[in-house]
């Protein structure tokens, strides 16, 4: 019963609250600012997969809501670890595809192959055409009351650029 009051708490607090857009690590208790039920989740995603056809990264999806104390979690290890916040600012274009009462984003995500199935948060990755490459059960990268580094970088590498391009396979002549 505890555990539910305090999700249907996050859900109260997340929703309704204007979103900012946030540059700085978000934190545990800051629930407002990683998602944004306004945005036009399809064109943010154009625009990351212009930037990331610029810059040859991938595009990762995180698709969850301010509510979601797993979503919260996951940005927090990722941001506030050194490792893993390089990693993924080196290898991926980030948008936060907002899932909540106020806009569940139904056709982007039933274009997306419905990965809500999984759960939240739940990860998208996309090459740098658009082209959707995998879809991550956040599950998979859990350990304890959060996510393990270690899975978590392993998910950002075998999806990376690099581990996707045949020229990373190509033997030395």
């Amino acid at each position: 019963m505890k555990r539910l009051l305090f999700i249907a708490s996050f859900v109260i607090i997340g929703f309704g609250v204007k979103a900012q857009t946030a540059a700085a690590p978000v934190k545990l208790t800051d629930t407002a600012k990683l998602y944004h039920p306004e945005a036009d989740a399809k064109a943010d995603i154009a625009n990351a997969v212009k930037k990331a056809s610029a810059g040859h990264k991938n595009v990762l999806l995180q698709i969850g809501g301010n509510w979601c104390i797993w979503c919260i979690r996951f940005n927090d290890l990722v941001t506030r670890d050194p490792d893993l916040d390089k990693y993924v600012r080196d290898n991926y274009v980030i948008v936060h595809v907002n899932y909540s009462k106020e806009n569940t984003n139904d056709k982007l995500l039933a274009e997306l192959g419905y990965p809500q199935r999984f759960g939240f948060p739940v990860f998208v990755v996309l090459d740098d055409k658009g082209n959707r490459l995998n879809t991550e059960n956040s599950s998979y990268l859990e350990e304890g009351k959060g996510h393990s580094k270690e899975k978590v970088m392993g998910f950002f590498k075998d999806w990376s650029p690099a581990a996707i391009d045949p020229k990373s396979y190509e033997k030395a002549k």
